[in-house]
């Protein structure tokens, strides 16, 4: 993990935003996402350091990723600086970003998508499949929209040509 990455999960609006989805994940799927035990700061630690994906993206009408945590990090083969100024489309080939416009309708619609699977690209061009992966909306505590996230434990880089 590099400095830049290091300790990430101490600084306040990180903390605030692991609440964010960590309470929305709970209010649409009925359950954890991660041990929810001690102060927001080690939760907020503990989503980072967990061994699965967890990312999320603003409200814009084209997202902008604002969460990645250090596997996210490192699939999407980024530092938190560029990876919170990728807009989440780009985390999609051309071709496979329609699909992934289907999927955020749905998950707007629904609240959340458990089913999801699709084709991913890194920033080097490293393309991956995702299996299983949860995206939910996140809802402030006054109900408002504040975006979405996803999580996914299963993904498998392509050869070229799959």
């Amino acid at each position: 993990m590099t400095t830049e990455n290091s300790r990430l999960w101490t600084k306040r609006n990180w903390v605030q935003h692991s609440q964010l989805m960590l309470d929305s994940y709970q209010t649409y799927l009925g359950e954890e996402l991660i041990d929810r035990s001690g102060s927001e700061e080690q939760q907020a630690q503990r989503l980072f350091e967990a061994p699965l994906v967890v990312v999320s993206h603003d409200k814009r009408p084209d997202p902008i990723l604002n969460y990645g945590n250090s596997v996210a990090l490192e699939l999407w083969e980024m530092e938190v600086k560029t990876f919170c100024e990728t807009p989440s489309r780009l985390t999609a080939e051309p071709v496979h970003r329609d699909e992934r416009k289907r999927l955020l309708q749905r998950t707007t619609t629904n609240g959340y998508v458990d089913d999801y699977s699709g084709i991913r690209i890194s920033s080097s061009g490293k393309r991956f499949f995702i299996a299983k992966a949860i995206v939910w909306n996140l809802i402030d505590f006054k109900n408002n929209y504040r975006g979405q996230a996803a999580t996914f434990t299963e993904w498998k880089f392509l050869e070229e040509g799959e």
